[in-house]
């Protein structure tokens, strides 16, 4: 008898000690956006445990066990944590992650991604072996970034290299080869996904000196259908309307940008037929106005009002799923307040926007039952944020804390 109840007592004092270390961090008094679609709880309190939510609510419901480290959040705001869908692990600080040192790749990596809010990306085109490396050491812990996901090499035809990228990859030793023919596609497709790849980047309009190239739609539809059959997502860079065309024929799940050149508003038709097709949009919207620096003010904002902005207010408002991304290693404008703006001023409003950075790549990516929204048991990848976004929209770029599983990425005290 005195043996069982030795047992119990023990088992008992494991068991509420379990309890007790339940929580390693709590934030406390925030006002708390559980998703785009939730109320907001206007003094909540999340405790963190292991890497998980383990329980949110009202502060005065919560709970706060005495071992826990507490963040003091009054004033402060709490989302989950941001996706950036259009990003290049490119940048010469992480081309070489082999010989960088731990503090050199976080530095880089807090520039470009975690004082953004960024707990999780997708590069969109990049050096396979290289990203490995890096996300390789994210995970060992010895980096602090995001999770990344990754293209690796994009995919282009013949003589296809855009015109832009040329130097950069000559100068850096980079070999990127053409795909000539649908049967080298499939193989390459493969042999990429094997390597680690988590999708596959198409140019379906590639910018050359005499225009854009359009990839051979039997050599796309090889591609994307190869890539759908082992249970990948195909982004395309469409630049024109004929590149959209393509990608719309093959079978593409996300446009990395609107198309300003050559076009104009898409059309109903073109809308209707996107949404049918299930297809995601990147818009990118910065990226035209680094890329297009050389024009007017007053023509750049002639092209953006009457073209780049009518097609993401068209398919936003048609319901199409819009993808937050900023094409950040390709153009160095880290920050994101721009973005905010423009998609703002194209109509979308803030619990659209909130779902561009979370709960919509979260379902795109099929990350949906790990993160992308704050509930028990999810991720706890969080962002703090130092202003509310329903009151100005360029709040979600004033980042205080990024947290991924429960640790603090990055910190702006």
């Amino acid at each position: 008898m005195q043996a069982r109840l030795a047992i119990i007592l023990l088992l008992s004092c494991l068991f509420f000690s379990s309890v007790s270390l339940a929580s390693d961090l709590a934030l406390t008094n925030a006002k708390i956006y559980p998703s785009p679609t939730d109320p907001p709880i206007e003094n909540g309190t999340i405790l963190i445990h292991d890497g998980h939510i383990l329980a949110f609510g009202p502060s005065a419901k919560i709970k706060i066990p005495s071992n826990v480290e507490i963040i003091d959040c009054k004033g402060l705001i709490v989302t989950a944590g941001f996706w950036n869908s259009h990003v290049h692990i490119l940048p010469p600080a992480i081309l070489h992650a082999d010989t960088a040192s731990s503090a050199q790749l976080t530095s880089q990596l807090e520039m470009m991604f975690t004082r953004w809010g960024f707990t999780s990306v997708f590069d969109i085109a990049s050096v396979l072996e290289n990203t490995n490396l890096i996300r390789h050491r994210i995970e060992l812990g010895e980096v602090k970034g995001p999770r990344i996901l990754t293209t690796g090499e994009p995919f282009w035809g013949k003589d296809g290299t855009p015109i832009y990228a040329r130097a950069f990859l000559e100068a850096n030793h980079i070999k990127i080869p053409d795909v000539e023919s649908p049967a080298q596609g499939v193989e390459r497709v493969r042999q990429q996904i094997h390597d680690g790849a988590d999708g596959i980047k198409i140019f379906a309009g590639s910018v050359e000196a005499n225009g854009i190239l359009i990839m051979p739609l039997d050599l796309a539809k090889a591609i994307v259908t190869e890539a759908h059959r082992m249970g990948k997502p195909v982004f395309a860079h469409p630049s024109n309307m004929a590149g959209v065309q393509l990608s719309i024929q093959s079978g593409v799940d996300i446009l990395a940008h609107t198309a300003p050149e050559g076009g104009g508003p898409w059309s109903p038709s073109l809308i209707e037929t996107l949404k049918s097709k299930n297809m995601a949009l990147i818009p990118t919207l910065t990226l035209w106005h680094v890329e297009m620096k050389t024009i007017s003010p007053v023509e750049f904002e002639k092209g953006m009002n009457e073209v780049v902005l009518p097609q993401l207010r068209a398919y936003s408002e048609a319901g199409g799923q819009i993808l937050f991304g900023t094409d950040v290693g390709y153009i160095e404008q880290y920050d994101t307040s721009e973005e905010f703006t423009w998609m703002s001023r194209a109509g979308m409003s803030f619990q659209q926007i909130l779902a561009s950075l979370t709960t919509n790549p979260a379902k795109r990516f099929g990350f949906a039952s790990q993160c992308g929204r704050i509930a028990d048991g999810m991720n706890a990848d969080l962002v703090v944020l130092s202003a509310d976004p329903a009151q100005d929209i360029t709040a979600l770029s004033k980042v205080r804390y990024t947290i991924r599983g429960g640790k603090i990425i990055y910190s702006a005290q």
